[in-house]
């Protein structure tokens, strides 16, 4: 009787030994063993570009919602037109301070941009030019020629004739930048006074509105 008890005793043991054998050779720390809602735990990824019948199209990406402004882009609300330039040319300003650091930076982004056709110094003389790979770059002091600031800015913004744009390579500041460093070079090229840097406190100081007249002056 103490023989059979005992049997029973160790089958229990065994059975119980390789049944957590059995369950801990099939466990998985990074997956529960049961999930109650899939797709909780195990979000669909999408390949970028994909071909998807779940968006609409049928493609993963998507043009943003229309009226949205991507993170850190300001409006810009002058259009890609030849009035749009005319305009631009004749009412839109800088309204970056002149400073030295904006005067070196403007220089250092335009000899990255912009030097390697207009050449360093603005006379249409970059190294492409040089190596007859385009041809007709004209200088900023060329005869005829209107540039503002405002043209400067819609040109960079869009491009012109052969020329691309160049808004997804630089922000809002850094375009007014380069054009400081334009406009010195083409004073520069003409022999005009350039633009004088303000002292870092006047440029800190926040632009003051158009006083209105006062009552008494009526």
């Amino acid at each position: 009787m103490k023989t059979i008890t005992s049997m029973k005793n160790s089958f229990q043991i065994v059975v119980a030994i390789a049944a957590s054998v059995l369950m801990v050779s099939c466990f998985n720390s990074s997956r529960p063993n049961y999930q109650y809602m899939p797709n909780m735990y195990e979000p669909v990824g999408y390949e970028t570009y994909g071909e998807y019948e779940i968006f609409p199209g049928g493609q993963e990406a998507m043009l943003p919602a229309e009226g949205t402004i991507p993170r850190g882009w300001q409006p810009y609300e002058y259009p890609n037109t030849t009035d749009g330039l005319n305009l631009a040319k004749a009412e839109l300003k800088n309204p970056l301070p002149v400073t030295e650091a904006s005067l070196a930076n403007g220089k250092k982004l335009y000899d990255i941009y912009c030097a390697v056709c207009h050449g360093v110094k603005g006379d249409g003389q970059g190294i492409l030019v040089q190596r007859e790979k385009i041809l007709g770059i004209p200088s900023y002091a060329d005869p005829g020629r209107l540039i503002t600031e405002g043209g400067i800015y819609h040109v960079q913004m869009f491009g012109l004739n052969a020329m691309g744009s160049y808004a997804s390579q630089t922000n809002e500041t850094e375009r007014w930048e380069i054009v400081q460093h334009v406009m010195n070079l083409k004073a520069s090229l003409e022999g005009t006074p350039l633009l004088v840097p303000q002292t870092e406190e006047v440029a800190a100081m926040p632009m003051e509105s158009e006083a209105t007249p006062s009552e008494e002056e009526h």
